[in-house]
């Protein structure tokens, strides 16, 4: 052992003599975030700095840098300790999750590429890696964002004379070391991003998403930070996979001193086949860092908010038909629901499943995209004019994707669903999906939906998609067909939006259940989830934030007794708790007394009032507070102002609570504080007056952000709206 321990001393002075020649240092920097990639790392250019900014740093700075991070040899190891490098596979020694497996019919597995060619500015770096002997070339592209967000994404190209299959190609995003507790979310219908943590330890952390949409089951980001880091603070970064099909998110920690994240399409065998000279591309796998949580997501909203499709527009206050009258169509009862919807405000009228051929109840018509005439012996056109001339917009559910085997389309075109087997796979809500890859399918689809286009002025689309992909083919003994699936859903939903400019389209998914950065691409939002109970919507929308901006997540007002799960809660508080969002109403209006109707049109009022901060401003979720108490709020981009609702989710042991912390304000301006709705007054259990409620209060946001104020006494099941207004 000592002679052994000798051997490997002399051989590391060596190789640390060799290692002090120059390197080329690519720094990327934009956004508050810096990216330094050591080029010449042995093998493949190596990340070996995502997070704090470091622009302005010397370029022998950046190069000792690059230089510290390359780790010794050491005894039970490879000659040279394999990193994980932008393209990490078994050829350069690691042994780890690849970022490339493949092979050529059972041969031809091993891949190493070599820098071919480098473009770079300040915040993009293509690099053309080639390997010769496997006879393929790829082009890895980074970016940073405006808002610092890092964009990775990888183009393969066959440049053999023989078909090269793709099993897997993953993005890989190094962490800290010192991030040791991972943070994802779980979930099923009606209850989709329920958080979980566990610690980060040696190993790897798979997530998967084999349904054919990402599913209420799946993590909407990965996160690695620091122990105990929260939405306040902490340093974090997470991942996300910007596709709409299967997908993979992993963290891994390795012996060798390396911890990171990687994503990227879950491929089904033989889904992904380069024939000679062709190539693949992956999604954008994105990622974030901050400060804590909140910092993490606004790096999301900020970057979404500046794309050119983003709406900008305000946020037209929505009703939905669904729970209002599910499959109960008829033009007397729905010209009264818009007239009672038009008498409260709400700017968007939609009408949900139920409208077309067939459509009685769930388990016939989806696929014959025609106005029943049995239930609409004119059309669509008496409701719509109605609405319309209400001063609303026109809205209509469809479900393109899918067919119920009791449909004209599926007698007539059986080989348009998808399906590995001669039986059907699996049913889920009596329906099966369309092979939207099909050409044929794709054409019926897409002329069936510009024929209502074309017909009645139809603003927006709920599109909806009921059911998991469960042996997707394209027939009996065909290929896997999830992701030509998904690239048609997308060129679909181009082509749609580019025949009627202006047209609004939200992803629906059996609530929540396609909810991606690669939908929204396409999209002008998400329905966050089928349920409204509002005490179950707090934590469903806190966790979508962390990447979708709150003016993309549909967030509805809801009956008394929620459909969903039973609950009899106040007005108040379901109201409250979807103003930090698209707002909308999911409700039988027209069985509603005036007082309620008066106090539903004062929300509106409120939702109108405040939806330009929500569109623009930044989400603040507050950490330490009393378990039964809930304070969100949003800031206004300048910080001139910002609201804030404090929501009693139970009783709490301190009684009356204690004071509650409002953040994210300019240190040094005064705000004046004002209650905009409180609880519920008439069932007001303190037995004295809320005093700084009850005169002029300012105190600066340094103030508000360390010491804060007392909440109000509140019953379970309430919720207080504050707003702050800077003084000056």
């Amino acid at each position: 052992m000592a002679s052994d321990g000798g051997a490997v001393g002399v051989e590391t002075s060596a190789l640390s003599a060799a290692a002090v020649a120059p390197s080329r240092v690519l720094h990327l920097h934009r956004g508050g975030t810096s990216v330094v990639i050591d080029v010449d790392a042995a093998f493949s250019p190596v990340i070996v700095h995502w997070g704090e900014s470091l622009e302005g740093s010397a370029p022998d700075s950046l190069a000792s840098l690059a230089m510290a991070a390359r780790p010794q040899r050491v005894s039970g190891g490879l000659d040279r300790t394999p990193r994980l490098s932008l393209v990490a596979t078994p050829a350069s020694g690691w042994l780890h999750t690849p970022g490339l497996e493949g092979h050529r019919n059972g041969a031809g597995f091993s891949a190493q590429f070599e820098v071919a060619g480098l473009q770079s500015n300040d915040h993009r770096a293509l690099f053309s890696l080639t390997d010769p002997e496997a006879r393929l070339a790829a082009q890895l592209e980074l970016r940073l964002g405006p808002s610092g967000l890092l964009h990775q994404r990888m183009t393969l190209r066959n440049t053999a004379d023989t078909a090269y299959t793709v099993q897997s190609m993953l993005l890989g995003f190094p962490v800290p070391w010192d991030a040791t507790e991972l943070l994802d979310t779980t979930g099923r219908h009606l209850r989709e991003r329920s958080p979980q943590r566990r610690p980060f330890t040696f190993g790897t952390h798979l997530r998967e998403s084999r349904r054919g949409r990402p599913g209420a089951d799946s993590t909407l980001l990965l996160a690695a930070g620091r122990p105990g880091f929260g939405f306040e603070a902490g340093r974090v970064h997470g991942i996300h996979v910007a596709w709409s099909g299967n997908h993979r998110v992993l963290a891994e920690r390795v012996a060798t001193g390396e911890a990171f994240l990687a994503g990227g399409e879950l491929l089904a065998p033989g889904e992904l086949i380069l024939e000679p000279g062709a190539t693949a591309q992956t999604p954008w796998v994105v990622g974030s860092w901050g400060d804590g949580l909140t910092e993490l997501s606004h790096r999301f909203h900020g970057e979404l908010r500046q794309r050119p499709q983003h709406p900008h527009r305000p946020r037209p206050i929505t009703l939905n038909t669904w729970e209002a009258v599910y499959f109960d169509h008829t033009l007397e009862k729905l010209t009264a629901l818009a007239d009672a919807a038009a008498d409260v405000g709400v700017e968007r009228f939609v009408l949900d499943d139920g409208w077309f051929t067939g459509r009685r109840d769930d388990t016939a018509g989806l696929g014959d995209w025609f106005v029943d005439e049995g239930v609409w012996p004119h059309g669509l056109h008496p409701l719509v004019d109605h609405v319309t001339a209400l001063g609303m917009e026109f809205g209509l559910w469809v479900e393109p994707e899918m067919v119920n085997p009791d449909s004209e389309l599926a007698r007539a075109h059986p080989d348009w669903i998808l399906r590995a087997r001669m039986s059907l796979p699996p049913a889920a809500r009596q329906q099966q999906v369309l092979d939207l890859a099909h050409p044929e399918a794709y054409a019926y689809v897409a002329g069936r939906l510009k024929a209502l286009l074309d017909e009645y002025p139809i603003a927006y689309l709920k599109w909806d998609h009921n059911r998991d992909l469960a042996d997707a083919g394209s027939g009996p003994g065909g290929v896997a067909r999830v992701r030509e699936q998904t690239l048609a859903l997308y060129r679909l939903l181009d082509e749609l939006k580019s025949a009627r400019p202006g047209l609004e389209i939200e992803s629906c998914a059996s609530g929540g259940a396609r909810v991606d950065l690669g939908i929204l691409d396409h999209t002008d939002r998400i329905w966050t989830s089928d349920s409204l109970d509002p005490l179950e919507r707090l934590t469903n929308q806190r966790y979508t934030a962390l990447v979708v901006p709150p003016e993309l997540m549909g967030m509805h007002l809801t009956s008394p007794v929620v459909h969903s799960s039973g609950r009899t809660v106040a007005l108040g508080l379901s109201a409250a708790v979807a103003l930090f969002g698209h707002f909308g109403v999911e409700w039988d209006l027209t069985t509603v007394d005036t007082p309620t109707r008066e106090s539903i049109s004062q929300w509106i009022v409120l939702a109108k009032r405040i939806r330009s901060t929500i569109a623009t401003g930044w989400t603040i979720d507050v950490d330490g507070t009393d378990p039964g108490i809930d304070v969100r709020g949003v800031v206004a981009e300048d910080r001139s102002s910002a609201v804030f609702t404090i929501t009693q989710t139970e009783t709490t042991v301190a009684y009356p609570p204690g004071r509650i912390r409002l953040p994210g304000l300019e240190p040094d301006r005064p705000y004046l504080l004002e209650i905009l709705s409180l609880g519920d007054e008439s069932h007001d259990p303190g037995q004295s007056a809320l005093e700084w409620a009850q005169h002029p209060t300012v105190l600066t946001g340094r103030m508000l952000a360390a010491t804060g104020i007392r909440p109000p006494v509140q019953l379970p099941q309430q919720s207080t709206v504050v707003q702050l207004t800077a003084q000056h």
